[in-house]
């Protein structure tokens, strides 16, 4: 058992990203950090993070590192509606095209909280705030297709299921089965929406933007801070963890690699497609989430 089995698969591809615009969303630690790093020796990366002091200095950081001055960084809470819509409001009247919609920001573990519109925190933020996302940006994807949504789900949506009868954890609350929740929605957000950018029949257009999720690994990372007990097991077992570049190597895969241009409605770990459980192939269930999700962020999305 070697440091390399940890490491895991890695990102072979050298494919330019001259002229293409992308935005990662918490981009400014962690994972969505190194993605952005990675990606900023390609192209154009927008930082998208609720905490703009660090996002600045994440930026100059890549900015020194790179060369690459096109490395921006945008206020972005996904725990807050209003801001969401800003956010996509202010991208669309300053960029005319957008290749590549990384969707990494996430929440981990939180003690029982809810978002400013009254969602669950984990799959307020993890799931419906990346929804709204995605929906506002859509349409700018598909002008500069071909373009690719990426959504960093986890491992984790093994364990999730979609509880419809109490979905922001108001009956009953576990915050490591919240975050398994919120990672199942992942899963299932990204299946029905690649059928959807497919087309429904022959005789419709394919869209040409694709939509997968990946498992990133077990990376040091500050996911974990709301649990001390995770903290602490974190730091013992730090060798069997991912480095936060190893980690990120997965989202730049399918953000870059040639051999995914037309590749949607996977999912992916270690830079190959892994195995989803039964609950993440369930269309049923990823064609109601859809409409429950547009409900409750009073939306429509057909």
């Amino acid at each position: 058992f070697s440091r390399r089995y940890v490491a895991g698969g890695q990102c072979k591809s050298t494919a330019k990203l001259d002229g293409k615009v992308v935005i990662i969303t918490g981009a400014n630690t962690g994972i969505g950090k190194e993605t952005a790093r990675d990606l900023a020796r390609r192209g154009k990366v927008i930082v998208a993070c609720r905490d703009i002091a660090k996002g600045d200095a994440a930026a100059s950081e890549i900015r020194a590192e790179t060369g690459n001055q096109q490395v921006i960084v945008k206020k972005l809470d996904l725990a807050d509606t209003k801001s969401i819509r800003e956010f996509a409001e202010n991208f669309l009247a300053e960029e005319k095209e957008l290749h590549i919609l990384i969707n990494n920001a996430g929440v981990m573990l939180c003690p029982y909280s809810k978002t400013a519109d009254g969602f669950e925190m984990h799959l307020g933020v993890n799931h419906l705030g990346h929804f709204l996302l995605t929906f506002l940006l859509l349409e700018r994807l598909k002008q500069s297709a071909p373009a690719r949504i990426v959504n960093v789900s986890s491992l984790a949506h093994h364990g999730g299921r979609i509880r419809f009868h109490d979905l922001h954890g108001e009956k009953s609350y576990n915050r490591g089965l919240a975050y398994c929740h919120s990672k199942l929605a992942n899963v299932l957000f990204t299946r029905e929406l690649a059928r959807r950018l497919q087309g429904k029949s022959q005789r419709e257009q394919s869209t040409k933007v694709t939509a997968n999720s990946l498992h990133p690994g077990s990376v040091r990372s500050e996911l974990v801070r709301h649990s001390f007990v995770m903290t602490w097991l974190w730091k013992m077992f730090s060798f069997f963890l991912k480095t936060p570049w190893e980690g990120a190597q997965t989202s730049v895969y399918c953000a870059v690699a040639e051999e995914l241009d037309s590749v949607t409605g996977q999912y992916f770990s270690d830079c190959q497609p892994a195995y989803v459980s039964p609950r993440g192939r369930d269309d049923d269930t990823a064609k109601k989430l859809w409409s429950v999700s547009c409900e409750l962020l009073g939306i429509q999305w057909d």
